[in-house]
């Protein structure tokens, strides 16, 4: 007898040998099964910004409002819907000067800045994108992430072959144990799509290179717990 037959015997042989308990606690086979199905993303995110130094706060803030301007310009005319770019971060800063005497630094100019998130949801689209942002003055490309908008109706797929995944566990058990499977008694999910890939690019020069992206696959898995009723072979 083989480690596997083994350990089920024993699993089936306590089960039956607790009449006590059978009213209440039927017997039953537990098992796992998993499944995962992948799919091209169809939806990308970016952050682009604008940032500008001057002498006084108003004349950062000025030149900023009008450099983001022009990337916001750049992106309708690319294309992009009015509801897929939003501002995620405004800020403007002062700047000091190198101070090595430990005393307080004198204020020589301010730095405003601007980021802008993107949603684009053709990702063939995306390095056009981004050279589109690069020329229009964007001087900082952040983060980049890919989504499958589509992940519920795939997760449903998944959620079949991962209860047919905990049959085909459940029947070696039972054919181990020399019983037959029953009715379902009770299904539980646990897990979910994976963490999105995010992709981290460096600040883009205004001379840079165009740009070259990779969206890849997503991965979506399933994980369901199943408890079988069992009963005593034919």
């Amino acid at each position: 007898m083989n480690k596997l037959a083994a350990i089920a015997s024993v699993f089936a042989a306590a089960l039956i040998a607790a009449p006590a308990l059978a009213d209440d606690f039927p017997a039953a086979i537990s098992v796992s099964g998993e499944a995962t199905v992948s799919a091209a993303p169809d939806l990308a995110q970016i952050d682009a910004g604008v940032a500008n130094d001057a002498k006084t706060a108003k004349e950062a803030s000025d030149a900023n409002n009008a450099a983001m301007g022009k990337v916001l310009l750049a992106l309708k005319a690319a294309g992009i819907a009015e509801k897929d770019y939003q501002t995620s971060r405004l800020s403007l800063q002062p700047q000091y000067a190198p101070n090595r005497s430990g005393g307080a630094s004198p204020v020589v100019g301010f730095r405003a800045s601007n980021r802008v998130t993107v949603k684009i949801r053709d990702v063939t689209k995306v390095a056009g994108i981004i050279d589109t942002l690069v020329g229009a003055g964007a001087n900082d490309i952040g983060n980049i992430s890919f989504e499958v908008t589509q992940a519920s109706k795939l997760l449903d797929d998944a959620r079949v072959q991962a209860v047919a995944d905990a049959r085909r566990k459940a029947e070696i058990y039972a054919k181990a144990t020399g019983v037959t499977l029953g009715s379902p008694l009770s299904v539980s999910e646990g897990g979910g799509p994976v963490p999105l890939f995010k992709a981290r690019m460096a600040t883009a020069p205004m001379a840079a290179a165009p740009a070259s992206v990779a969206p890849g696959e997503e991965t979506l898995s399933v994980t369901v717990s199943v408890s079988w009723a069992i009963k005593q072979g034919q």
